[in-house]
């Protein structure tokens, strides 16, 4: 791993304890130029995880707080007119930035998820008709509570499909809560850190990533787990094309971080869960089989070439 990545992995570690390899996940998200989605339970860390990205990585952030009552305009902006121009001013929304936070995505309605929609896979927002480019880099970060919980609508699939990962924090163990009590407020310490990376900088990283190379073997091997999502009776349907393409850059991400050239099966191993879970469903409603179980299902029935 570069000495950058390197400062900003600890930066994050020392800010979020114990979870070294979630973090891991979330910066290889962002060096194959995807968007992330952080769930779970409210208080283990989503939003301060986000926070602690944004700040390493030296960008220009916002934070949107999703409610009931959010509405598209609130997102990404409205044309105001204006009384001595004797015409409409386009104010820009929050999502005009490098780092959109999505804070509890999925408290807000459909209507207002929808709006980030466009933006997410195409660097883009069309509004009254005319379409605007948004910043590069852009990512977002969503954090989302889980959807058995009072007052959340589920993100649609075609929306969780642009999340090129899905992460869960969960609980810290012993030691890392430990620390976590005994240690300084973790506002304060988002407040003290400094940018380990710059636009130009994580631009040129994701040009590296790029070029990793996947060889044929390999890419036999991803659409050989690909495919057995398409054609297994388990899974209610196959992996998108999007998600095929999700997982090579993932891959090329994660094997770019241990100092690679090249993808090995263990690379796509590795954020195979994060970046097919969110995107695989049971066939049979009662079997109650997570998408997690059949992301480690889906590794352990198809054998490596």
């Amino acid at each position: 791993m570069s000495s950058q990545l390197n400062a900003v992995a600890e930066q994050i570690n020392g800010i979020i304890l114990g979870k070294a390899h979630q973090i891991r996940l979330a910066i290889a998200c962002l060096l194959a130029r995807g968007h992330l989605l952080i769930e779970d339970v409210p208080g283990v860390g989503k939003t301060t995880l986000a926070h602690a990205i944004a700040t390493s990585l030296g960008l220009r952030f916002q934070r949107i707080q999703f409610t009931s009552d959010l509405l598209p305009a609130d997102i990404l902006g409205i044309s105001v007119y204006n009384r001595d121009t004797g015409g409409f001013e386009f104010h820009p929304g929050p999502v005009f930035t490098n780092v959109v936070l999505a804070d509890e995505v999925n408290r807000a309605t459909p209507r207002a998820q929808s709006a980030l929609l466009e933006a997410m896979e195409e660097n883009q927002v069309t509004i009254e008709g005319e379409t605007r480019q948004l910043p590069v880099p852009f990512f977002v970060i969503a954090t989302q509570n889980p959807s058995y919980q009072i007052g959340t609508f589920p993100l649609p699939e075609s929306q969780l499909d642009r999340f090129l990962m899905r992460i869960e924090l969960g609980y810290p163990d012993a030691e890392a809560e430990r620390a976590l009590l005994n240690g300084d407020n973790r506002r304060d310490m988002l407040q003290r850190l400094q940018p380990r990376l710059d636009a130009g900088g994580l631009a040129a990283l994701q040009l590296e990533v790029q070029q990793v190379h996947a060889s044929a073997a390999l890419l036999d091997y991803l659409q050989a787990l690909v495919n057995t999502t398409r054609r297994s009776p388990a899974f209610a349907h196959g992996l998108s094309p999007r998600a095929s393409l999700a997982l090579l850059q993932g891959a090329r991400a994660w094997a770019y971080m241990d100092d690679r050239r090249h993808v090995l099966p263990e690379d796509i191993q590795a954020v195979l869960p994060a970046v097919v879970a969110h995107r695989l469903s049971p066939a049979s409603e009662t079997a109650g089989t997570s998408g997690t179980a059949l992301a480690t299902q889906l590794l352990e029935e198809v054998a490596i070439p």
